[in-house]
């Protein structure tokens, strides 16, 4: 659960995000038709250039929340433009309900998997990915998840959530070619700010930055209003050249910029730099101590153009990660054009090459992990700039 902090400024706003900051952390019927063989094993079904490949699709629909419904029916609509777009009859759409239980995403996913399912793209939540992971584990049936919690990655399971590791490593990159050399992380005690402490400790070392320290705040108002002057004392003692926050804006983030700055060690005093996005809402740009701070994104002209899509085609935005179930499908869809009968094996997943989705590159790894081509941007008088554009490929800079 995601803890509001009361607020500073535009509390209502930013606690609009908190749906967003549940479904990013953590993180069904099907067709009535005979289901097609397939051979499985431990290195994935078979597939045959002549016969549609069966997908299951996990969705949080039937919880009985609002919220789970609009998400679920979110992920279907742009599943299903994907499908559109490759203009091809290979790919079976089938959607499971998981009701956002871990329990019944088990069970969709064998039902998905004893119905035909080659493999399965989805659920959203950790829990729910990594239960379904283990149900069909011993099928060679691999789950493309829309978390973006690496600790369910792995074996069977892969996220195709926008992870820490990547956006740190971008910005630690990005940071030291500017000549930021020593970073001072500024974390929550929680697991989130576990995870970003660690993705920060890698990519500054793998940039050949150092740490000028690494301090922590009890995940409350209270918390960081005691942890401030410590953090900018240990920023100043330790020679930071910038300051790499966990934190996001539905979070401790807005106190922290609020306070920062009144202990002398803001924006004007050293680069400030985002793990989390910092443009969502767009109320966040209009504070003072996010002026000239940098953080990690998709490729914003390609977000733009599916947004777009999707609501010319459906009458609203999709969902913040809609964009996963798409990119999901033109995965699956540029593998199956090679015609290899092990086109959906681990050994294809993870093809070095990536694919290109709608916000841009990505590739999955063997460690059941992403990386994804990320944009540099700043906030710049309250408004975003792309300072360092996204990669379009895995040959270019920016990896």
């Amino acid at each position: 659960m995601v803890t509001v902090f009361t607020a500073l400024r535009k509390t209502a706003a930013f606690a609009s995000l908190r749906q967003f900051a549940l479904a990013m952390t953590a993180l069904g019927l099907a067709a009535a038709c005979e289901p097609i063989a397939t051979t499985t094993g431990p290195a994935g079904p078979r597939v045959s250039a002549d016969q549609p490949v069966q997908v299951a699709l996990l969705v949080p629909g039937g919880s009985g929340q609002q919220g789970d419904a609009a998400l679920a029916a979110s992920l279907e609509n742009a599943a299903r433009m994907a499908v559109a777009d490759l203009g091809t009859n290979r790919i079976d759409l089938r959607v499971y309900s998981t009701g956002g239980d871990p329990q019944r995403a088990a069970s969709q996913a064998v039902t998905a998997v004893n119905e035909g399912a080659q493999i399965i793209l989805g659920p959203v939540f950790a829990e729910s990915a990594r239960a379904a992971g283990n149900a069909v584990a011993g099928t060679g049936v691999s789950v493309l998840s829309f978390s973006n919690n690496t600790r369910v990655a792995g074996g069977n399971v892969f996220v195709l959530g926008p992870t820490f590791d990547t956006a740190a490593r971008r910005l630690a990159a990005y940071a030291v070619s500017r000549d930021k050399r020593r970073f001072l992380t500024v974390a929550e005690r929680n697991l989130s700010g576990e995870v970003g402490r660690a993705a920060i400790d890698g990519a500054v070392a793998r940039a050949g930055g150092q740490m000028a320290g690494v301090e922590t705040f009890d995940f409350s108002q209270q918390g960081v209003v005691d942890a401030v002057p410590r953090i900018a004392e240990t920023a100043r003692s330790g020679g930071a050249d910038a300051l790499f926050f966990t934190s996001n804006t539905a979070g401790a983030l807005p106190l922290l910029v609020q306070l920062l700055p009144e202990n002398r060690a803001g924006p004007d005093r050293f680069q400030y730099i985002g793990l989390a996005r910092w443009d969502i809402p767009a109320a966040i740009l209009d504070l003072p101590g996010v002026q000239g701070a940098w953080f990690a994104m998709p490729d914003p002209a390609l977000t733009r153009q599916f947004n777009r899509r999707y609501a010319d085609a459906h009458g609203s935005d999709p969902h913040p990660i809609a964009g996963l179930a798409y990119d999901g499908i033109a995965a699956i869809g540029a593998l199956l054009r090679s015609g290899r009968p092990d086109a959906l094996s681990r050994a294809a997943l993870t093809q070095s090459q990536g694919f290109a989705g709608v916000s841009g590159a990505f590739r999955l790894l063997p460690d059941g992990t992403n990386e994804r081509g990320l944009a540099v941007a700043e906030i710049r008088d309250r408004e975003v700039i792309v300072i360092d554009p996204a990669p379009r490929s895995f040959a270019g800079p920016g990896f």
